[in-house]
């Protein structure tokens, strides 16, 4: 990690390519699920190390119901599995976990292991883990205008409009990655990523290790954030 001087403070992933990463092995969806949890265990570490404060991952979004039952179920068992594994590394590390999107819509069982994750590590204050279930970008602002109209707020600045986000206090990413070749956000943190720097890979979610981490922060770095500036030519 020599060289790598300028750490972005938050850092958001679009993990994506875990089915096309088991079809082409010629293995059931789940099997890519479950390698890109190891690919997750992975950031976590590397951004604990370098000090990157905030990471967050989209891992289900509101559309990925219309998905095949078996594989949904599969996802949501893995997530249940991770959460009980990981709690005590993250609190041996200081790192608290949350999650964002609609949660009060998951099954029972999964609501319950993230209120015990959530729960569990509060008090940890090194590092946040952020974990986007359910979520989806537009669903936030709805749901956030929703919360502003119930408080009787009839007009909102930007400032005003942020306390009603699912994590209010989380900054803006200030680097958006996106694994398996696809360049869009679909329906990721829209917004947040105003002003944040995409990185785009060819690179499939379980294939993408540190070291394709370590690329994406030294691409990050080389660039100049400019946040809606305009330069004379």
């Amino acid at each position: 990690m020599e060289n790598l001087y300028k750490i972005p403070g938050h850092v958001a992933v679009i993990m994506d390519g875990n089915g096309r990463w088991a079809r082409r092995r010629g293995l059931p969806r789940v099997y890519g699920h479950r390698e890109g949890a190891k690919r997750v265990e992975e950031l976590i570490e590397v951004s604990r190390d370098i000090g990157i404060k905030w990471l967050s991952v989209f891992a289900f979004s509101t559309e990925n119901w219309g998905r095949p039952k078996e594989e949904v179920d599969a996802i949501m068992s893995l997530l249940v599995e991770y959460i009980n594994k990981k709690v005590p590394y993250l609190i041996e590390n200081n790192i608290r976990l949350r999650f964002m999107g609609r949660i009060e819509q998951l099954p029972d069982m999964i609501k319950r292991s993230v209120e015990e994750g959530e729960k569990a590590t509060q008090h940890c204050d090194g590092m946040n883990f952020v974990v986007a279930l359910n979520y989806s970008g537009k669903a936030e602002i709805i749901d956030a205008v929703n919360k502003a109209l119930k408080s009787g707020i009839t007009e909102l600045s930007e400032e005003d409009f942020r306390r009603f986000l699912y994590i209010p206090e989380m900054p803006d990413p200030d680097l958006l990655i996106r694994t398996s070749g696809e360049e869009r956000i679909s329906n990721f943190m829209l917004w947040q990523t105003a002003y944040t720097e995409f990185y785009f890979t060819e690179t499939l979610w379980p294939d993408f290790d540190r070291d394709e981490f370590l690329r994406a922060l030294y691409e990050y770095q080389s660039r100049e954030r400019r946040f809606g500036k305009v330069l004379s030519i």
